[in-house]
């Protein structure tokens, strides 16, 4: 799938993503640059950089600023910081350290299918089945271990699926920590969001 990536997807993800070059594993690091070229292929995206956080939200919260990048960005940082406490910490801890990062990268690839250029409303993946279901399919189409599509589903409380591994847990805290964020430049108190 590599060699079939759209031109707009940087030869390196870490153009957009600095996290991108911390994944270790080659095969990770592939499965996760296969993800975005899939989602850039199967959609009408041609930058990544232009996608939307959360439109109906930014336009709530009067940010229309906020793009998918930022929040992704936002959430490999917590996350990865937080998987590096606790790993100095507990040395004995068993955190892939690596899947936390390939994790908070692809756990919103689906928003790509959710939003199109130009139309705010959301596409009926957005409406009918969100982005965790999604976010499964692309990271099964890129061949990435089941492991990283629990972290994409179990990261919202759009599905049921609670996260059974620290690193999904790492990721979806780190999610709600980075949307709360968002929420922030917004709101002074976070209970209104």
């Amino acid at each position: 799938m590599t060699d079939d990536a759209p031109e707009t997807l940087p030869e390196d993800l870490d153009d957009l993503f600095p996290a991108y070059a911390e994944i270790e594993d080659p095969d990770l690091r592939a499965g996760v640059r296969d993800a975005y070229a899939l989602a850039l292929a199967e959609t009408d995206w041609d930058d990544l950089a232009a996608v939307p956080w959360l439109p109906d939200e930014q336009a709530r919260l009067g940010l229309p600023d906020e793009t998918n990048v930022e929040h992704v960005n936002d959430v490999a940082a917590l996350a990865t910081a937080t998987a590096d406490v606790l790993l100095d910490r507990r040395p004995d801890l068993d955190v892939d350290r690596d899947l936390v990062v390939a994790g908070a990268l692809v756990h919103d690839v689906s928003k790509l299918y959710e939003f199109a250029p130009g139309d705010p409303d959301g596409t009926d993946y957005y409406d009918l089945l969100g982005h965790p279901y999604v976010g499964v399919h692309v990271c099964e189409a890129a061949g990435l271990p089941v492991e990283l599509s629990h972290v994409v589903l179990s990261h919202t409380g759009r599905t049921a699926v609670d996260p059974a591994t620290l690193e999904a847990e790492l990721v979806k805290r780190a999610d709600e920590v980075a949307a709360a964020a968002i929420r922030a430049r917004a709101l002074d108190d976070l209970r209104d969001a």
